[in-house]
């Protein structure tokens, strides 16, 4: 099977080049199954009920989330009673929805998982023992083929989760940085990206109109950020070729657009 995961969607301009060029890329790309984190689709904050059915017409199968989960509550506890919208699954005891999902591709299951880190994160269980727990009981279940998408601000958690799981599953991503890192590789048949980067616009400060970062860093004094109406995109996604719950080969594809109609692709790859 061969799976594709998308980084942090971004406001409109991320859902805009997803919409533009997902179904294509499927296609050229023979890709089975679309797992996206969708935590900032919605104005950079939050999910809406509106925009996760616009992301899921485009061709996304599952949408995974994070920190910014439940910036918009009402939706996304409509949304958390579906089986298509992930949350991290080491919230506390009590927060609706799950964070594990098992899908049927073909003749196959995909598990996907949704963690959260601990660092400057709200409020979570220890996700590295979380982890452990969750693979151990889908294996049990005769699951081979898992994927992790693992929310986090720092490298060295991420790092420590793919050190802990590496040969137990198929794959795993960081997200929540907005920026992409250089680390693709397979070890062990697991794919493994320390972040995968934003799905938006990448001519600002992580997807975000630049003025109130700087006024911040500069002056202490914070505001509220905006998503730009008009930028320059670019969507992220690393696609996996998993055989018998082990990647055999990965790359992250990146699309650029810098105005309509004018898309520029890149291809990373990697392989064992």
């Amino acid at each position: 099977m061969r799976i594709a995961f998308i980084g942090d969607i971004v406001g409109r301009p991320g859902r805009k080049i997803i919409k533009e060029n997902l179904k294509k890329i499927k296609e050229e790309y023979s890709i089975d199954f679309v797992i996206a984190n969708a935590e900032n689709a919605s104005h950079g904050f939050g999910l809406t009920v509106k925009n996760c059915n616009e992301l899921l017409k485009t061709g996304i199968d599952v949408i995974t989330g994070g920190n910014h989960t439940f910036d918009k509550k009402q939706d996304m506890f409509a949304l958390l009673e579906t089986d298509y919208v992930l949350r991290p699954d080491n919230y506390p005891l009590g927060v609706p929805g799950t964070g594990v999902g098992v899908y049927n591709i073909g003749d196959e299951k995909l598990a996907v998982i949704n963690l959260m880190g601990q660092y400057t994160m709200p409020t979570v269980e220890n996700p590295f023992n979380w982890a452990i727990k969750l693979v151990s009981k889908l294996q049990e279940e005769g699951i081979k083929n898992i994927f992790i998408d693992f929310h986090g601000e720092v490298t060295s958690e991420k790092r420590v989760i793919f050190m802990m799981l590496k040969g137990q599953v198929s794959g795993i991503c960081g997200t929540h940085t907005h920026v992409g890192t250089d680390d693709l590789q397979i070890v062990n048949g697991t794919a493994y990206l320390t972040d995968i980067g934003l799905t938006g616009c990448r001519d600002n400060i992580i997807g975000m109109n630049e003025k109130i970062p700087i006024q911040k860093a500069t002056t202490g004094i914070g505001g509220h950020f905006e998503v730009p109406n008009s930028c320059k995109a670019i969507l992220q996604m690393m696609i996996i070729d998993i055989e018998d719950g082990a990647a055999i080969n990965s790359f992250k594809l990146k699309k650029y657009c810098d105005r309509p109609n004018l898309i520029k692709t890149e291809a990373i790859i990697e392989s064992n």
